[in-house]
């Protein structure tokens, strides 16, 4: 009986050493550096929005957060190599809809969505259907009616088949009954001459890209393709507003963690993140770079991505089948 008493009490010792080591572990972390790895070019739009939230995160992480460009292969480089880095919350990646437009495009990727765990969801970046200034539709519904008496069809400004904006005009095209054939450029910026000048008729550009235009009187906006109107453009309605809520697309940006980090990890990152993009300065950065904060946490992101995904394979569809 004495030597069951003693082991007992021993044994919960041990247990109870096991299972407060891993507690402790999560508690502790970060401890050094987090490498964040944006998949497009340094100074570029998701670079720049990607720093405004990191720089304040580590703040509040008491950690250096180190942001990497690893452009190329529409993302896949930098998702190749997150998904092979140790699940230990060290390395992450800057997420976008890419995740699901890559697998749904391409073949034989060395990665996919399910190597990943979300973390959440810091921006949201509005895109604008726009007409050249010289279009005779001053609305979604006008250009419809105008297109549909287009003899031969109308065309439109394709920046890549796996952009959002062109998921948006695919999206509207199909909702709205109407005949568009797509005109493809290396991008979006290289689109806008012949927008401006007419030899397309229409054209989904993000935030960036044709704010400066629509501002400067080059570029008339019809519709924000997002799903709530923005700051920059309150007076211009949502395509929904519009008529036609099935185009609505929305441009994100989060972070993604390798799968199998520790749930404890990815709630520190998730706090961390919503602390940052509730900070005045953090948001301005954001709008600057043509982005309004918009944080999700880690349950609520996964919900939108569910979504995202479901949308994302309509529309893939659709380009297929054009």
């Amino acid at each position: 009986m004495k030597r069951r008493s003693f082991i007992r009490p021993m044994l919960a010792s041990i247990v109870g050493a096991g299972l407060t080591v891993p507690a402790l572990a999560a508690d502790a972390y970060p401890t050094k550096p987090i490498k964040v790895i944006v998949p497009y070019a340094a100074g570029g739009v998701v670079d720049v929005q990607t720093r405004a939230v990191t720089e304040s995160m580590a703040q509040f992480l008491k950690q250096p957060i180190i942001v990497e460009p690893r452009p190329g292969a529409s993302g896949s480089i930098a998702a190749e190599a997150v998904a092979r880095a140790e699940p230990d919350g060290y390395t992450l990646v800057v997420s976008a809809s890419f995740f699901f437009t890559q697998p749904l495009l391409e073949t034989n990727l060395r990665w996919s969505a399910r190597q990943f765990t979300p973390v959440g969801r810091f921006a949201l970046s509005p895109s604008y259907f726009v007409v050249p200034n010289s279009s005779p539709a001053k609305t979604i519904k006008e250009f419809v009616d105008y297109a549909k008496k287009a003899n031969p069809p109308l065309q439109y400004a394709n920046g890549g088949d796996g952009a959002p904006q062109t998921m948006a005009t695919e999206l509207f095209r199909v909702a709205a009954g109407i005949k568009l054939e797509p005109v493809m450029y290396k991008g979006a910026p290289p689109s806008v001459p012949d927008l401006i000048n007419g030899l397309t008729a229409i054209g989904v550009l993000p935030s960036t890209v044709g704010l400066p235009q629509i501002k400067g009187g080059n570029l008339r906006a019809l519709a924000n393709a997002s799903d709530q109107r923005s700051s920059q453009l309150p007076n211009t309605p949502t395509i929904a507003e519009a008529g036609f809520p099935a185009a609505t697309v929305n441009s994100w940006y989060g972070l993604h963690a390798p799968v199998g980090t520790p749930p404890d990890v990815i709630q520190k990152l998730s706090e961390a993140m919503k602390a940052a993009t509730a900070l005045p300065e953090v948001k301005s950065r954001l709008d600057s770079a043509g982005g309004e904060a918009a944080y999700l946490g880690t349950t609520e992101f996964t919900q939108f991505l569910s979504e995202n995904a479901r949308q994302w394979a309509d529309a893939v569809k659709l380009i297929k089948t054009r």
